[in-house]
């Protein structure tokens, strides 16, 4: 589990609180404020997005604590495993073990070379449905990025609200002083609370998606580049480092020890 995020946002409660230090953390709790930039920050998404949009929320975060949902090394082992079988006993071969599977793209995939399809047409469908998941993934991104920007202008809207309070409270002959203070704490306020949503939590999310779907779409590209591949009989050593050169290089240095150390302790036993 990837809990930076969840880190992250403790880490910056945590420090937001000893910066205003934990005396007067009172003076910071509005509920008029709250309203007005968590409540309108809401509204605002809810009229943006329909609600098997904004319904997608807790999946989004399951997603964004999930780490190895795409796991690179995996799949390019089994492409792997599945050009020494392809080249030895035929693609054929390839639809029992495709049964299999799990993964619903791995799985097509695997079927379509099985199905003798042309290779050109396969990879039009498969970048087709890559394509596709990208977009769908950019407007659940761009829920949170709409966040980012809302809840500061409702912290503005707080702001103007607030002032216009205080300047009314001013004309007044007599008592308008009293709420000067409260007047002006919901003018500033607002305008950290917006901050603070906008900078904490919905900046930080929206990456952590934008990093899941950048995991998500090299996992499928580096499927499509292996069954390709394999289709064209091409040696397992080759696919191999094929497959490889998409990955970082820390990445690849990082496999590279893992088997070298492997192979050397099965040696030594």
């Amino acid at each position: 589990m990837d809990i930076s995020l969840i880190v992250g946002w403790i880490m910056g409660v945590i420090l937001i609180v000893y910066g205003i230090t934990f005396e007067k953390i009172g003076n910071f709790i509005d509920i008029p404020s709250v309203i007005i930039v968590v409540g309108g920050t809401v509204a605002a998404l809810i009229a943006s997005y329909p609600f098997k949009t904004l319904a997608q929320i807790p999946k989004h975060v399951g997603i964004m604590l999930n780490p190895k949902r795409y796991d690179a090394e995996k799949v390019i082992d089994i492409m792997v495993d599945m050009a020494k079988t392809a080249r030895k006993k035929g693609l054929l071969v390839l639809e029992e073990q495709a049964n299999g599977i799990k993964d619903p793209f791995l799985k097509q995939s695997i079927m379509l070379i099985v199905d003798a399809m042309d290779a050109d047409k396969i990879r039009e469908m498969l970048e087709s449905e890559v394509s596709a998941m990208s977009d769908r993934h950019e407007q659940d991104v761009s829920m949170y990025e709409k966040g980012t920007s809302v809840a500061p202008a409702f912290g503005m809207i707080g702001t103007l609200v607030g002032l216009v309070n205080m300047l009314k409270s001013m004309n007044m002959e007599a008592g308008g002083s009293n709420s000067l203070g409260a007047d002006m704490s919901v003018a500033l306020i607002t305008t950290f609370y917006g901050c603070v949503l906008a900078h904490l939590l919905f900046g930080p999310m929206a990456k952590k998606l934008r990093i899941r779907n950048d995991e998500e779409f090299l996992y499928k590209q580096i499927i499509i580049e292996g069954v390709l591949s394999i289709q064209a009989g091409d040696n397992p050593k080759y696919l191999e480092e094929k497959l490889l050169s998409y990955l970082s290089q820390a990445q690849q240095n990082k496999i590279a020890k893992k088997r070298s150390g492997g192979g050397a302790s099965e040696t030594s036993s």
